[in-house]
């Protein structure tokens, strides 16, 4: 069987950019036992109550579900357990400073496969305050309707 091409994504948490201001992006690879593996590839997981911790120099993500494969046996995974993340140890410093230094936290944005292999983005991210949120939704409105409206005056069409 010839190998997978490409990026296919399974999982995005669309939440965290929603409640969270994005600072910084990483891509980690992740150490996954074969039946993650197999309900991975169908497509079926959760990064909505996910969270990365950094513990004596190793990156781990926490509180992601992969449920259990349905036709796996006795070998199946812990649908919510702690799984390992593979980065480079500058980038693991890195963004252990940063998350002592600044108060951020580190959370999975989306949950993909490239070139057959299982790959998460992280991103450091500060929290926002409810009016940062109003904010964002009130300019991303705005911009949609001048879109809307330079649309309709290109179309000939009057306001």
């Amino acid at each position: 069987m010839a190998r997978e091409q490409g990026r296919k994504l399974i999982a995005q948490n669309k939440k965290a950019r929603h409640d969270y201001a994005i600072e910084d992006v990483y891509e980690a690879g992740l150490v996954l036992q074969g039946t993650e593996v197999k309900s991975l590839r169908q497509g079926r997981a959760s990064l909505v109550d996910g969270f990365v911790d950094i513990d004596r120099g190793e990156a781990w993500l926490h509180g992601v579900h992969i449920p259990e494969y349905s036709q796996g046996t006795w070998t199946n995974h812990a649908a919510r357990r702690k799984r390992k993340l593979l980065l480079n140890r500058a980038e693991i410093e890195k963004i252990e400073r940063r998350v002592s230094e600044k108060g951020l936290t580190v959370v999975p944005l989306s949950l993909y496969f490239l070139n057959g292999r299982a790959k998460i983005e992280i991103g450091l991210a500060k929290g926002k305050k409810t009016w940062d949120k109003r904010q964002t939704i009130a300019t991303r409105t705005a911009q949609r309707e001048v879109e809307q409206a330079i649309g309709r005056r290109l179309k000939g069409m009057k306001d």
